[in-house]
C-alpha cells in the first residue's frame, strides 16, 4: 500500500517510514506542506499521516486539499496539539482519525489498518483464482494460503496493482526496492522465482515454451521479452 507521511521531524518521519516499509508498505516522506500536496499530485496515495505543524503549508490545508481531491483516502492525524477544537475541526473537514504526540508506533499500526479495513479502495486484489488482501497482508491461490516475505508481497502486490501492463525490471527495482534502475543486480529475476515456487506458477522453461507456442494454459507471472514481468497481459 501506498502511504504518505508528512511530518517536519525528519527524525521522526524517517522512524515512521521504516517501520511502515517493514510491513512492506511503499511509504513516501515529506517534510513540508508543499511537499506533501506535490507528492499527491505526482504519486497519489492510498492513506495519509499528517502532522498539522507543518512549514510553508500548514496541516490543515493540506487536510483540505486532500479532501478536495478525493472522499475516499483514509487520512490520520497526528499532532502535539492538545485543544479539543483542533481535534473537531480536523475531523469535521474529513479526518478519519486523530493521534496525539507521543504515541505508540504499534497503535499506530493498528489505526492504520483499521482505516484501511474500512475505507482503502483496493482493499483485495484479485486475477483469476489469486487473491490478496492487502490489509490482513495475506495471499491465497486456489483457496490455499500462500506464506510470503515482505519484499515478495510488495512485489506481487506492484504486478497486481499493474495487471495488463508489461512492468520493466528498471521500474520495479525502483518501485519495490528503492533501488536506482541501474543497479546492476537480478534481485528482481530472483524474487520472480521465488513468487512463481510458492504460488506453483509456471517456471521460466514453461513460461517460454508457451510464448513459443508450445501450448498449455498461459502463467500467472509472464516474462515479457526484453522488458519485464506481467499479470494478466494479453498477447
Amino acid at each position: 500500500m501506498r502511504l504518505l507521511i508528512a511530518d517536519d521531524d525528519r527524525a521522526l518521519g524517517s522512524f515512521l517510514a521504516r517501520g511502515l516499509r517493514d510491513d512492506g508498505h511503499e511509504v513516501t516522506v515529506a517534510t513540508d506542506g508543499e511537499m506533501a500536496m506535490e507528492a499527491v499530485r505526482t504519486d497519489p496515495p492510498e492513506m495519509a499521516v499528517l502532522d498539522l505543524n507543518l512549514p510553508r503549508r500548514d496541516g490543515t490545508e493540506v487536510l483540505e486539499f486532500l479532501r478536495s481531491l478525493t472522499e475516499d483516502l483514509p487520512i490520520l492525524i497526528l499532532t502535539a496539539r492538545q485543544e479539543p477544537e483542533t481535534r473537531l475541526r480536523c475531523l469535521e473537514m474529513g479526518a478519519d482519525d486523530f493521534m496525539q504526540k507521543p504515541f505508540s508506533f504499534a497503535e499506530l499500526r493498528a489505526r492504520c489498518r483499521a482505516l484501511s479495513r474500512r475505507r482503502a479502495p483496493g482493499l483485495v486484489l484479485r486475477h483469476g483464482n489469486l487473491e490478496m488482501n492487502r490489509v490482513e497482508r495475506t495471499v491465497t491461490r486456489n483457496g490455499e494460503p500462500v506464506t510470503l516475505t515482505n519484499k515478495e508481497f510488495a512485489l506481487l502486490e506492484y504486478l497486481l496493482l499493474h495487471r495488463g501492463q508489461a512492468v520493466s525490471r528498471a521500474t520495479l527495482l525502483e518501485s519495490v526496492w528503492n533501488m536506482s534502475a541501474d543497479a546492476g543486480t537480478n534481485v528482481v529475476d530472483v524474487y520472480i522465482n521465488y513468487l512463481r515456487r510458492k504460488l506453483h506458477d509456471r517456471t521460466p522453461q514453461q513460461d517460454a515454451a508457451v510464448a513459443d507456442g508450445a501450448g498449455g494454459s498461459a502463467p500467472l507471472i509472464q516474462t515479457v521479452r526484453g522488458l519485464g514481468y506481467s499479470i494478466g497481459m494479453r498477447g
